[in-house]
């Protein structure tokens, strides 16, 4: 931890001059840069310009932890928030102070059930990774704590059901912010199989299922964290010594599924954020996955293959970008229903995110499990390019067959950073044996178990993925898309 700069006053509500804190309404089930950056700043904009007056506690989830380092600086830490926004460097630096308790479980198990018995307390939110929402059928209601955050959390419902006598009103609005879909649903399906497992009360199960609610979601923003490498600069900005700065991307979206109660309950209309409550987030969901994650995995092997390391790189290269941008905009958007403006403006806040000088987002990371990464965020879009209109979408096409080629694992001598299963590796492996790109196109395309159909089936696709595959050899990555345009 780094030690206190002589002229720096320790970071504390004390030095700061702040005064009461507020009543606890959220339990916040993980610490970590991301929640911090995402929920404490959104609770903060809340409390701010509508009066929500909202404290957090936050329960370390694992047995290792921040909570220690957040309790020595009562709860405070600083936000950095950088990017670009409508082609303008911003930034923005915000005091987050709405923390006021931080509990570990593993060190103070009472003081963890205490919080079921905050009058207060209205909400439940989390974000315990994609891993965090599992069932363990080892847990038990005895042990203190229980390992899975869905046994921990039933623990904490069941001790406030108890408190309360079963208060209808007492019931929590539980909202995960976990990267899984329908992460609300299988939240409370494990709840429910931990309430049948412990064999707890039917009165404990129907105060569950109504007096409780829950919400999917869908969270959205870049989260770099501790700015280990420019810390002192950071620290120069600030008069005070914050062992918890935490930096994030300008851009905040934040997709929940409720209906009007839950609009009245947090009134996230009234402030300037993204938050949007809607009936279903599905298409939200889709869109984000077609349009970011899709336009990350068609990116990531083509401007690999043209030399490229990092996204920003490769949206500023005037080749690279006007490939990717017609790929979005044409091509991907054309597929998604949903209001045309809106995709427009989404994908342009997109492109926004992608230039961001102040992240360095190395196409390398992205590269990780591309295979399965192309069949859920690209392939669906070509699929539904072609069912349209009777034609195969040629960037998406071309972008297909660089994907194929990256993983021969080398290009014009060099290394390529193929990161996956054992199984697929060698499968590319074997493939890649052979020097007829139309076998090559054919082997690959017929894998079901990778696209979940056979695509030789997909009309011209086995033909346009021989022709691409050709052209990358015989003419590198620029001139062989020159050269395949004309054709597909």
């Amino acid at each position: 931890m780094p030690e206190l700069k002589e002229n720096k006053k320790a970071l504390n509500r004390n030095n700061l001059g702040l005064g009461k804190k507020p009543p606890i309404k959220i339990v916040q089930f993980g610490e970590g840069n991301f929640l911090r950056a995402f929920i404490g700043y959104a609770f903060q904009e809340l409390n701010k310009e509508v009066g929500f007056n909202a404290g957090i506690a936050v329960v370390q989830p694992i047995d290792r932890g921040l909570v220690k380092m957040l309790n020595d600086q009562d709860g405070l830490y600083t936000l950095f928030m950088k990017g670009i926004k409508k082609g303008k460097e911003i930034q923005d630096i915000e005091l987050i102070t709405n923390i006021v308790k931080a509990v570990n479980p593993y060190l103070d198990f009472n003081e963890y059930l205490d919080l079921a018995k905050e009058e207060s307390l209205e909400f439940i939110i989390s974000n315990t990774t994609e891993a965090g929402i599992a069932y363990l059928s080892t847990d038990t209601l005895n042990m203190q704590p229980p390992s899975s955050f869905p046994a921990k959390l039933t623990v904490l419902l069941h001790e406030r059901f108890k408190y309360f006598n079963g208060d209808a009103n007492k019931g929590l609005t539980i909202i995960p912010c976990e990267l899984i879909n329908y992460n609300s649903d299988t939240l409370k399906d494990i709840i429910l199989k931990y309430i049948s497992d412990w064999n707890l009360c039917d009165d404990f199960k129907n105060w569950l299922l109504q007096s409780c609610t829950f919400h999917n979601t869908l969270v959205d923003r870049i989260v770099p964290g501790y700015p280990k490498d420019e810390i002192e600069s950071y620290n120069a900005q600030l008069n005070y010594s914050d062992n918890l700065i935490v930096s994030a991307e300008a851009f905040l979206l934040w997709v929940i599924e409720g209906g009007e109660a839950l609009k009245a309950k947090l009134p996230f209309d009234k402030t300037k954020l993204d938050v949007k409550i809607v009936d279903d987030m599905q298409p939200y969901r889709t869109r984000k996955v077609r349009i970011l994650n899709g336009a990350h995995t068609a990116m990531v092997p083509f401007s690999l293959l043209h030399g490229n390391k990092t996204v920003k790189q490769s949206v500023d290269n005037t080749f690279i970008g006007a490939f990717i941008k017609k790929a979005v905009f044409d091509e991907i958007i054309d597929t998604l229903e949903m209001d045309r403006e809106e995709l427009n403006s989404f994908a342009d806040e997109i492109f926004d995110r992608f230039r961001n000088p102040f992240i360095i987002h190395n196409l390398s990371s992205i590269a990780l499990n591309s295979v399965s990464k192309f069949t859920v965020r690209v392939l669906p879009s070509l699929l539904k390019y072609v069912k349209i209109h009777k034609k195969l979408p040629t960037n998406l096409t071309f972008a297909f067959a660089c994907l194929i080629r990256f993983y021969k694992g080398t290009f014009k001598g060099g290394n390529l950073p193929v990161q996956d299963s054992n199984d697929i590796v060698e499968t590319f492996t074997e493939i890649w044996k052979s020097t007829d790109y139309s076998q090559i196109a054919k082997n690959t395309l017929s894998i079901e178990a990778y696209w979940g159909e056979d695509l030789n089936k997909v009309e011209n696709l086995t033909e346009a993925i021989t022709l691409a595959l050709n052209e990358i050899e015989a003419n590198g990555i620029e001139k062989g898309f020159e050269n395949y345009s004309k054709i597909y």
